[in-house]
């Protein structure tokens, strides 16, 4: 009995020495584990007071963003508004250049079709330019042909006459045309119509001159002084009727020495267009006088000019 009672004692013994090894392993355990839990309540605590730390940084962080971001929006509005001002700023210069441009290009329109109307106008002007410097230079050519047609007629006339010439015969240029003077004493006693034999032969020779000038105009002019008739007689009862027999009878002699009868115009001029004063025998002798005015006919030139009136009042 006490035996067993041993045995069971032995045997509680070690149980119990194996629980208390079992617990003290467990409260190690326990230890470690607690240990363990604390060490990782303390990191969380550290973790927490960062996280905390970190909060708070990012709150004040998220308060300045917030802030910079109202900030941001606020200019952003203001430029907004401001660029919306500019925009209709610049739309409206947009336009009033727009419209200046337009203006522009309506004066720039114009004045290019002012330019080829202009153009138009400076040619068909060139155009009338040459046709008129081509008129001009055909009627210079023809007053050049005219005046050589008067010098050649008056040195023909000059040869001609050359025994005569002196006080009593005279030949000159004046106007474009060659007058030739004769006095009353080469060619009319005092008072008469008939021309003296001297006459006679001056007239031939120039007669002579113009057959061969037949593109020549003759006009014969009678002339006298002042002195009235003292007796009038018959077909003469003044000074006109003189000058104008005189006239008559020199162009008859003319076309008796072969000019045409057409060509030849007979007038009297009378006292009325004196060379000098009437107030000296001398100057009266001057005055009685029959001029023979020779014009070449100037067909080809009034040709010229009358095209040219023509063309100018087209």
């Amino acid at each position: 009995m006490a035996s067993k009672k041993y045995d069971d004692l032995k045997a509680r013994q070690t149980a119990t020495e194996q629980a208390k090894t079992d617990l003290e392993r467990q409260q190690r355990q326990a230890v470690a584990e607690l240990k363990k839990a604390s060490d990782e309540l303390a990191q969380l605590r550290l973790d927490t007071r960062r996280l905390i730390d970190d909060s708070t940084e990012t709150g004040r962080s998220l308060r300045r963003m917030q802030q910079l971001n109202a900030q941001l929006t606020d200019s952003y509005d203001k430029l907004l508004k401001n660029s919306d001002r500019a925009m209709a700023d610049k739309s409206a210069d947009y336009n009033k250049v727009a419209k200046d441009l337009a203006r522009r290009e309506a004066e720039l329109g114009e004045l290019e079709t002012n330019l080829k109307k202009s153009r138009t106008d400076i040619d068909k002007l060139n155009a009338d330019l040459r046709t008129r410097e081509a008129k001009l230079a055909e009627l210079q050519k023809a007053l050049a042909e005219k005046d050589k047609a008067v010098d050649d007629l008056k040195a023909s006339v000059s040869n001609a006459l050359r025994g005569f010439q002196g006080t009593d015969l005279q030949v000159k240029m004046k106007d474009g045309k060659v007058y030739v003077s004769l006095s009353e004493q080469l060619l009319f006693k005092s008072g008469s119509t008939k021309v003296d034999p001297k006459g006679q032969e001056a007239l031939k020779q120039l007669a002579a001159v113009l057959q061969q000038q037949p593109d020549v105009n003759v006009v014969v002019e009678g002339h006298t002084d002042n002195v009235p008739f003292s007796r009038p007689a018959g077909a003469m009862q003044d000074n006109w009727d003189l000058s104008v027999l005189r006239a008559t009878e020199i162009a008859r002699l003319l076309t008796v020495g072969g000019v045409a009868p057409a060509r030849i115009t007979a007038s009297g001029r009378s006292q009325y267009v004196p060379v000098a004063t009437n107030d000296s025998p001398q100057n009266k002798a001057l005055n009685r006088r029959t001029e023979i005015i020779l014009t070449p006919k100037l067909n080809e030139l009034l040709k010229i000019l009358d095209s040219n009136s023509t063309a100018s009042g087209q």
